[in-house]
């Protein structure tokens, strides 16, 4: 696009289309609803289900495979069958900021559409080769978890281009689709697995797959990309090449740095209870008949998904309040949410102390859990906006995404090495309950660097756009 002139803001302050116009272009502006706005919502909204209900419930599918693997006389079953959950959402995270830029250069909706054949095929793949555990790493951990990344990541972005007002809502109804996925696939892969086995629960999980190259058809973007600003100072080569793929000036944000380090280092132990905590449960047992057994087990998952859902939607409106927009309140409700989850982590471990009453206790345990992880879902967009402000929140999201993947990835492993020797949980999920209180520990000193002017500060003389990039290019209003 042509630039404006100095004097001509893209969007003016009330919304509305500019009265000038770009050599007679008419400028496009977020519709913020319309019947293809919605669709939109809803296909991320099923992007947002259909991955998310599949990493979630690994736990389920987990307990099956560990009893297949040893029967087939595989070694540390436990820790080579976490490993297979790990690979799918590591992967899922770590490549967010590779897709970002990927994007950039063929597209949202093309990156999508490959993301969701790929995801497909792995699933596919998965079914014919679950008795191998090597082939499930490949197909169900990398290849899934590949195809995941590139329909995911732009599932993100693509919000942007439709919408600008109450990103919290919007935020908070599309993550909640991952809850409703996980309530429904908890009881739907606990009769599959019951009555047919892991294959047939692993077709279905490639029919749901397949549905992710509809949702990907639906992302077309609207804004207009733009010219970023000519740098006046030299830089060598390799910052010339850094400046085109990178959004420098994240990095160079301190309150961005803590953050990026902080939600990391409290993720080591975010995935243990998804991956163990059916089996977990079922060692207690929670019921001595152990077909019920199963049952209730998988039902924490299920509970996790309904409150999770729940903290989603209510922590979005919570999060457009004035009071919470201002001053970067916003991070305090993810501090809140990290140091409740932990503590609610290892909570698990004393519901034996409750006797007859054990089930009543894991459920209460799971339901606050869930709640306070819908919370810190939601707002990683909003604080994304608040810290590194339009320009730099499509990359500090990727980036963040990415950094997540290695603990994510290492967390459920260690835990199954800690059951594989001591043949006992309780370890496994103390320990995942301490990173949390630590990264929300951690988040402290944020408030140690005075926020600084960003992107999204911008006077009503300049243009409210991002740089030239579909991943940093929506057009949203400063939050």
């Amino acid at each position: 696009m042509a630039e404006t002139e100095p004097d001509t803001p893209l969007i003016a302050e009330n919304g509305c289309k500019c009265e000038k116009q770009v050599q007679n272009e008419e400028e496009i502006v977020p519709p913020d609803g319309g019947f293809w706005a919605w669709v939109v919502l809803a296909s991320c909204f099923l992007v947002n289900g259909i991955i998310f209900g599949i990493i979630n419930t690994f736990g389920i599918l987990f307990v099956q495979l560990k009893k297949d693997m040893e029967e087939a006389g595989v070694e540390d079953a436990a820790t080579k069958c976490a490993l297979v959950g790990s690979l799918t959402i590591g992967t899922t995270f770590f490549l967010s900021f590779l897709v970002g830029m990927l994007a950039d250069k063929i597209g949202l909706r093309l990156t999508s559409i490959i993301g969701g054949v790929l995801a497909t095929l792995g699933m596919v793949l998965s079914a014919v080769g679950y008795k191998h555990i090597e082939v499930l790493y490949v197909t169900y951990g990398i290849m899934f978890g590949t195809g995941s990344s590139l329909v995911y990541t732009p599932s993100l972005t693509i919000l942007g281009h439709y919408f600008r007002k109450k990103l919290g809502v919007v935020n908070g109804i599309v993550t909640a689709g991952s809850s409703l996925f996980t309530i429904g696939l908890s009881f739907i892969n606990q009769y599959i697995l019951e009555t047919h086995g892991l294959e047939p629960c692993l077709q279905m999980f490639a029919g749901l797959s397949s549905l992710l190259i509809l949702c990907a058809l639906t992302f077309i973007p609207v804004l207009p990309t733009t010219t970023p600003p000519v740098r006046e100072k030299k830089m060598s080569r390799l910052m010339e090449v850094a400046e085109k793929l990178v959004y420098l000036d994240n990095w160079r944000n301190k309150r961005f740095v803590v953050w990026a380090f902080a939600i990391p280092l409290a993720l080591f132990g975010y995935f243990v209870p998804y991956c163990h905590l059916p089996q977990f449960a079922k060692d207690i047992p929670l019921d001595q008949d152990d077909l019920i057994n199963g049952e209730k087990a998988s039902k924490l998952i299920m509970c996790i998904g309904v409150s999770s859902g729940l903290g989603r939607v209510a922590s979005g409106f919570i999060a457009d309040l004035p009071a919470v927009k201002r001053n970067g309140n916003r991070i305090i409700l993810q501090q809140i949410s990290f140091f409740s989850i932990g503590i609610c982590t290892m909570l698990l471990t004393t519901a034996q102390l409750f006797g007859d009453n054990v089930f009543l206790a894991m459920l209460s345990f799971c339901f606050i859990l869930g709640i306070f992880d819908g919370c810190f879902i939601t707002m990683l967009g909003p604080i994304a906006f608040d810290i590194c402000g339009p320009a730099g929140a499509g990359q500090a999201i990727g980036f963040l995404l990415a950094m997540c993947s290695i603990p994510l990835t290492i967390g459920p492993p260690v835990a199954g090495a800690i059951y594989d020797k001591v043949g006992d949980y309780t370890g496994a999920f103390l320990g995942a309950g301490v990173p949390p209180i630590v990264g929300a520990v951690v988040m402290l000193t944020i408030r140690c660097f005075p926020p600084e002017d960003q992107d999204s500060k911008l006077s009503e003389k300049k243009a409210k756009y991002l740089p030239q990039s579909e991943t940093k290019n929506s057009l949203v209003e400063k939050i």
